[in-house]
């Protein structure tokens, strides 16, 4: 019998390629994929686990989908994703609202699993454990260890499997999942597991299938970018493929996210600036400026260091977008670190900046640091540096005026759209006033206003 099932997603890109995996193994046995959740048997909620504002924004959904059932035809509610992975019998005993909590190993039988939850049947939710130990240690021994059922069961992808669930003319494509890294803050290598690349084939093999779906851009996604490809043997892999993903036909732009700034090696900058398609957008993981802290977070780097990459890259390409996330308050976290952090803001000159204050999270070796900032002095700084960092974004957008840019029309009603600077969803947007294009066009304008981090252009 035909099943509906409704993906709701929260969270990062990474978290929309998962879905349209579900989604696709779902279409492949049977299942109909709806819009809205009020016409769905099952309500599956892809979560994010990753700060406490995610966490709440997850939870929110599974209670609204629960509210449904009893007045349509929603039948069951289930959670799928970060939170569900990470969390799994605790998320299930605090959230009983939830019919099923499923793990990144239930990813594969996805269909059998909601199958059995609307007939009734009881899901045994999973006990979380840390994923990082389901790899080699040695990143090299990895490959020998990696197959295509459990690329899937991390949620690695594959266009085999992949259905979208939307029609923008952009899609993130992952070419990898987990991190190897060990920031004192983050929990995801506990539950996302070891990195391990995708292969350069089936990456090529889905953007292909990507175009012929009608995207023209295709956005670069992982936990670490700038680390693709030390588990194949060839950490330059990524400068080898850039080229080869934007001889497919159909593809005009490429965009890569979450650059580590401190394994941005010259190579790679270049081939970014270079490669025909690729824009010049570096997306780099800050976190701080103070040497002090960026340790205890077991980070690297300094304000001279990264102030230097800055310049690199203006150097290769002024026009580049650059944009990055700070975490405010870190535990040890001195009045003098935190001045650092603003001084190295207000030179950076970046496109965008997400201003974040730091809050303990379960499994994480930051949660049993000394040095705890009070909370007030925490919110305090955020507001400081957000107002300042609202001010240095809207003067950087201003010093754009007179530039020329290539736009991809996203909004046919308001005329908005992205130039090469504007990562998707977090940065800011472009318009154009008196004109009529169609969502998925590129329009070549001239930027001739701003508002904020926004742009106004004029054809040319």
């Amino acid at each position: 019998m035909s099943r509906t099932v409704a993906v709701v997603t929260l969270g990062c890109a990474r978290n929309e390629v998962d879905s349209e995996e579900l989604a696709g193994r779902l279409a492949a046995d049977g299942w109909t994929l709806v819009d809205d959740v009020e016409s769905a048997e099952v309500a599956l909620v892809n979560t994010c686990g990753f700060i406490d504002s995610a966490k709440k924004d997850s939870i929110d959904a599974l209670l609204e989908a629960n509210s449904l059932k009893g007045h349509g035809v929603t039948r069951a509610v289930v959670a799928v994703g970060c939170m569900a992975e990470r969390y799994g019998q605790e998320l299930a005993d605090a959230l009983p609202e939830a019919d099923a909590i499923l793990g990144f190993d239930d990813y594969r039988d996805i269909s059998a699993r909601l199958q059995s939850i609307v007939a009734g049947e009881k899901h045994h939710p999973h006990t979380p454990k840390d994923r990082r130990s389901l790899l080699p240690l040695a990143p090299v021994e990895r490959a020998a260890a990696r197959d295509a059922d459990f690329a899937s069961s991390v949620g690695a992808g594959g266009s085999l499997f992949r259905k979208r669930l939307g029609s923008a003319p952009w899609a993130p494509l992952k070419i990898a999942s987990g991190c190897d890294r060990r920031c004192s803050f983050c929990a995801i290598p506990y539950f996302r597991g070891s990195f391990i690349s995708r292969r350069p084939t089936e990456i090529l093999e889905e953007a292909r299938w990507l175009a012929n779906e009608g995207v023209t851009e295709l956005f670069l996604v992982s936990e670490n970018t700038t680390s693709y490809g030390k588990d194949l043997g060839n950490l330059q892999l990524m400068e080898k493929i850039l080229p080869e993903i934007a001889a497919i036909d159909g593809i005009t732009r490429i965009r890569l996210s979450y650059l580590q700034p401190a394994e941005m090696r010259p190579s790679l900058m270049q081939a970014m600036i270079d490669t025909a398609k690729v824009v010049p957008y570096f997306d780099l993981s800050f976190q701080h400026s103070s040497p002090t802290v960026l340790r205890r977070m077991r980070r690297f780097g300094d304000t001279e260091k990264f102030l230097h990459l800055i310049r690199q890259i203006r150097a290769l390409s002024p026009e580049a977008g650059i944009r990055s996330n700070v975490i405010v308050g870190f535990p040890g976290e001195s009045e003098e670190d935190y001045q650092e952090l603003v001084e190295f803001i207000s030179q950076a000159n970046l496109d965008a900046v997400g201003v974040f204050g730091y809050s303990d999270e379960d499994k994480t070796e930051a949660l049993d640091l000394d040095g705890k900032v009070d909370p007030d002095l925490i919110r305090e700084r955020v507001d400081n540096l957000s107002t300042l960092v609202d001010e240095l974004v809207s003067e950087r957008a201003m010093s754009r005026i007179g530039e020329e840019v290539l736009v991809l029309i996203e909004d046919a009603q308001l005329q908005e759209g992205r130039a090469a600077h504007q990562g998707p969803e977090v940065d800011g947007t472009t318009t154009f006033i008196g004109t009529d294009f169609a969502v998925g066009q590129y329009i070549r304008g001239h930027i001739i206003d701003s508002a904020g981090a926004d742009l106004i252009a004029q054809v040319l």
